[in-house]
């Protein structure tokens, strides 16, 4: 069983949909280790109400935050700080979907990051990208930091209007794979996550 970590080269890139469609894909379970802000509408909410197949089990988050914020800033104010030493994989013999929380290096506390729990858990990366001005900056960044680590990286999934000169240089500099492109979905609901599973190989 595979388990993957689903980060994105920044904030409102997808990461969420995305999560969707690979989980429903592989009928894998899905986590979200830290929600902050959105609690009623949560992310794992969302994924839930998007899949078809009965195999997936959301697993419950190990921090939720009330302020929609940095998790480091959102703890702070919930009047907590959040400890690394918490998150442990939750126990499953399924493929295992994990969605991230904003971009590698949003801070989860004074000293650590999103880039720390990665290493913790040690997991495999799925990259999301988006094609728009400063995007191959900020995908090349990513995917540096993350080899800089020595974090398996699955490859990179680009979500959304598509740019092929943009992709292609990205997926060339970085010799990443490329796992698919993901058009953008007028209406996201449970038939279209389904139908846009077609666009991703893994």
């Amino acid at each position: 069983m595979a388990n993957y970590f689903v980060t994105g080269i920044g904030t409102g890139i997808g990461k969420t949909l995305v999560s969707s469609i690979l989980t429903e894909k592989l009928n894998a379970d899905y986590w979200k280790p830290i929600q902050a802000g959105d609690l009623d509408v949560s992310d794992s909410l969302t994924v839930q109400d998007l899949l078809t197949n009965t195999k997936t089990v959301i697993h419950p988050e190990r921090y939720r935050l009330n302020t929609p914020a940095s998790p480091h800033y959102a703890a702070k104010l919930d009047g907590i700080e959040i400890n690394l030493n918490d998150f442990t994989l939750p126990q499953t013999e399924n493929n295992l979907i994990i969605e991230g929380a904003g971009g590698i290096m949003v801070p989860l506390n004074e000293k650590e990051l999103l880039l720390d729990l990665i290493i913790k858990l040690d997991v495999a990366v799925i990259l999301i990208s988006q094609n728009y001005l400063g995007s191959i900056n900020h995908t090349l960044l990513s995917v540096n930091l993350l080899k800089q680590h020595h974090i398996k990286i699955k490859g990179i999934i680009f979500n959304g209007d598509e740019n092929t000169e943009t992709q292609r240089y990205i997926l060339q500099y970085t010799g990443c794979k490329f796992l698919g492109h993901i058009p953008t979905i007028s209406s996201i609901n449970k038939e279209s996550v389904v139908g846009a599973g077609k666009y991703l190989s893994l």
